[in-house]
């Protein structure tokens, strides 16, 4: 059982989000479920939560190869 308060909200969510509480719940124990899993080992760029705050290359999304990798020969 849910505490009150924290039903209402969360039939507040899914009402938002366009989705059935228990839609809304087994989404929510997903994404906490592979957060963990992840934060376990899986994937280091996942788990890294720094976020780069500088300036960056204004086509970096787009040739993010030749600035991980150099230029291709």
């Amino acid at each position: 059982m849910l505490p009150e308060s924290l039903h209402e909200r969360a039939l507040r969510r899914a009402q938002e989000k366009g989705v059935s509480l228990g839609q809304l719940i087994r989404d929510c124990l997903t994404s906490t479920l592979l957060g963990e899993r992840v934060g376990k080992g899986g994937d280091s760029l996942l788990r890294d939560k720094a976020v780069y705050r500088g300036a960056a290359p204004k086509d970096m999304a787009q040739d993010h190869d030749r600035y991980l990798y150099g230029e291709l020969e």
